[in-house]
Formats: structure tokens, sequence, C-alpha cells
């Protein structure tokens, strides 16, 4: 298990929850995910820590009525984001441009799940203890 000491000092926990959508008007914040991700200074995802430290770049999904799922954060070449559930693409979520969105209270992500996409809050950035 990996424990706060193992981790970069970039890393951060960010959670972002469902934001207004067709069937969600207000959004929904029992339904989004929970990151552990290295971010730099400006708050953007850092390629050369996730490089270092890919196994604890972790990624939790969550929703009502559903089984948590738990994955990684991976980068195909070329530098596209996705979360990683099982082995092959079939699960795979792709984030739209994740690579250049800064991970900071209050901005919006959006992520490809299922074939649609879906815009997130994020709702917090904090560091690791």
């Amino acid at each position: 298990m990996t424990t706060a000491s193992d981790l970069s000092p970039k890393f951060r926990h960010v959670r972002l929850t469902l934001a207004r959508e067709k069937g969600h008007p207000l959004g929904d914040q029992e339904e989004g995910y929970d990151l552990l991700v290295p971010l730099n200074e400006e708050g953007h995802l850092d390629a050369e820590e996730w490089k270092k430290h890919q196994m604890q770049c972790r990624v939790r999904q969550f929703a009502p009525d559903a089984q948590d799922r738990i994955g990684r954060l991976r980068r195909k070449p070329g530098g596209q984001w996705y979360f990683d559930y099982e082995e092959g693409e079939r699960d795979d979520e792709i984030g739209f441009r994740l690579g250049e969105e800064r991970f900071v209270q209050g901005e919006y992500v959006s992520v490809a799940r299922e074939g649609t996409m879906h815009t997130y809050q994020i709702k917090l950035v904090e560091r690791i203890r």
C-alpha cells in the first residue's frame, strides 16, 4: 500500500464531481472521480513525475448505486491522458485535453465515459500528507 511518505511532494488528491448536464440540472456531488496525481506549480499534470511514479497515479470513479471502480492514470503516445481500469481499451475513459487543463478548485474538466463526454467540476485539490 502506498503511503503519503512514499509519494513525491507534487502529488495531490483531486476530487471531480459531475457538473450540470442533461438529466442532472444541478450536477451531482455523488458522482465523479478521486484522483491521486502529480501536479506542477501551475496545477497541470506533471508528465515527468507521472513517468517516475506511474503505479501511484490512481483513479477512483464513484457513482450512486454503483460499485467504485479503481484504475490508473495513463498516457498514450502523443500525450493523451486517460483513466484505465482493466487490460485493453474497452473500458478506458479519455480525458479531453487533460494535459492542458489546470487542476484548480472551481475549474472544469471533461472525460469521455462510454462514448459520451461529461463535464466535471474540480471540487478539491489538496496536498497529500
